[in-house]
């Protein structure tokens, strides 16, 4: 694998780390601030509708320059933003730094993804892509625990010092690494948007909002569930995190090389896997080490999705994929941002804290009923190209009236 894998695995690092952190260190921020808990929430909040919103955005405006220039731009901006909060007087500046951090965070991976694939062989896209997202997996194992360490024991103004520092690395990589193939010709945007004819590139976006949501709906709420009913301590739930960090760490590497070999078997076994765990966490959630494996197994599960949705993506909009890469980052953040919010409707009902699992597994098992649906399409496409082989141009044309015709 090419050594300008590793700038970009120092980029998602970066960008992983900023984005969990702030939850380990969120009591100490409000206290700062003089505000609630809650209202210190909007960090959260703030950051993932900045990747929603910024994934788009920022790659069609990247349809200007070469991808490297626009890689070393977005971690320019992520480096900006982490320093303002670092510094932030007051938590609305806080937030401006949050948001303005995140408007990278899509783009980076969209852009990124398409890089990555491309300085490989066919045969190994999906694990060139998963070795990319292994920075965002080892920031779960290590830059957000040690972060929050950091933040309790030294304040969390040097996390997000550090964090920029990080960023300045990932930068530095970016540009001595990465070869500057210049702009292709495909980035324009007209070609870019031509990608979202293609039916199979918004059912790839609802698998990836409804698969990886369904591992949110459970995360989201993993303290009180481990310790309300599993019966941890708060302090013990740092570790469970890292536990679902080396599963996630784990499932990406797994996703990415069978991918590889068969995406849509692989994808099928990973939605099928994920929403069956969901499912079996509502009851091993009681017994603390049923609940570590399973948390463990659930991270595996629901990471090893990523490299297949990515490349089924990358895939299906060949022709122009920067856009469409950049909006399957934003539907993770969205699925994230749903599952949250299903999650905690159920739990306010009186459902108990284990009901998200139910939730998450509903959502992913959706996914995978669309991932057969899918498959159903391309085998139907295929069948009619001559040859049984679908150009790219072929698949932009593949319009929604597909489903119908």
């Amino acid at each position: 694998m090419p050594l300008a894998l590793l700038a970009l695995a120092i980029g998602a690092f970066g960008i992983g780390t900023t984005e969990f952190v702030i939850m380990g260190v969120l009591p100490q921020v409000a206290d700062d601030f003089g505000v609630s808990i809650p209202t210190a929430g909007w960090l959260v909040t703030g950051y993932a509708l900045g990747v929603v919103l910024g994934a788009p955005l920022l790659t069609v405006l990247g349809t200007k320059v070469s991808r490297k220039k626009m890689l070393m731009f977005l971690m320019a901006l992520f480096v900006i933003g982490n320093a303002l909060s670092a510094a932030a007087p007051v938590l609305g500046v806080m937030l401006i730094g949050r948001v303005v951090a995140s408007l990278a965070h899509g783009a980076f991976f969209g852009i990124g993804s398409v890089v990555a694939a491309d300085l490989v062989a066919p045969e190994k896209k999906a694990s060139a892509i998963s070795l990319m997202f292994m920075g965002l997996t080892v920031a779960n194992i290590v830059g957000v625990p040690v972060g929050t360490f950091v933040g309790q024991a030294a304040g969390w103004r040097v996390t997000f010092a550090i964090v920029a520092s990080l960023g300045i690395v990932g930068f530095l990589g970016v540009a001595r690494l990465v070869p500057d193939t210049g702009r292709p010709e495909t980035d324009n945007i007209r070609n870019e948007f031509a990608a979202f004819r293609n039916v199979q590139v918004w059912l790839a976006l609802a698998m990836t909002v409804l698969g990886y949501g369904g591992v949110f709906a459970a995360i989201t709420y993993i303290t009180p569930m481990m310790t309300e009913v599993a019966g941890y301590t708060e302090g013990a739930v740092t570790w469970l995190l890292v536990l679902f960090g080396v599963g996630m760490f784990c499932g990406n590497l797994i996703g990415g090389r069978f991918a590889d070999r068969a995406l849509m078997p692989m994808l099928f076994t990973s939605l099928g896997a994920l929403a069956s765990a969901l499912l079996l966490f509502t009851a091993t959630a009681h017994n603390k080490v049923l609940a570590a494996i399973t948390l463990t197994l659930i991270g595996a599960l629901g990471f090893a999705t990523v490299p297949p949705l990515q490349k089924w993506v990358l895939d299906q909009a060949s022709a122009a994929p920067t856009l469409a890469s950049a909006a399957n980052i934003g539907a993770f953040n969205l699925g994230n941002a749903l599952a949250a919010w299903l999650g905690g409707m159920v739990i306010a009902s009186g459902l108990g804290y284990t009901s998200p699992n139910w939730v998450g597994s509903l959502l992913s098992g959706t996914a995978l009923l669309l991932s057969f649906l899918a498959a159903f399409l391309d085998r139907r496409t295929r069948a009619r190209a001559p040859g049984g082989v679908v150009t790219a141009s072929e698949r932009a044309e593949q319009a929604p009236a597909g489903l119908v015709r």
